[in-house]
């Protein structure tokens, strides 16, 4: 069973960029497909960005298209980022690490369809 841990959230301003990292262990990193999710106070949680497991395929909301980068390191770290540029208030949330080894990419777009989540880091876009 895989565990994932999520890094690099904090405070920005408007503009600015922060870069996300999802370290997993206990799992075979590349047969799992990764994804990020993300929730704001009072708000469900919505689909953000998920990558296939050899990274070849990738899936972005609409909202952080051409903002937003995922990546990932199936050689030595197994590790997942999100890069994140151009950051506006509204993408002020909780962001969450999510990995299916069974569902694709595509699919991880529901977060029904996710098997495993990380606890979450805070991601704060001052205006």
């Amino acid at each position: 069973q895989v565990q994932l841990v999520e890094s690099g959230g904090g405070l920005v301003q408007a503009g600015g960029s922060l870069r996300l990292s999802c370290a997993t262990s206990g799992g075979t990193f590349r047969s799992y497909a990764m994804g990020w999710f993300r929730q704001a106070p009072g708000k469900e949680r919505e689909f953000v960005v998920s990558i296939s497991k050899i990274g070849d395929r990738t899936y972005y909301a609409d909202s952080v298209k051409g903002r937003f980068t995922i990546s990932r390191d199936n050689a030595a770290k197994n590790t997942v980022y999100l890069q994140m540029n151009s950051l506006k208030p509204e993408d002020t949330a909780v962001y969450y690490c999510a990995a299916d080894s069974v569902r694709t990419a595509q699919a991880m777009t529901i977060s029904s369809n996710v098997g495993y989540w990380g606890q979450g880091t805070q991601v704060t876009v001052s205006s």
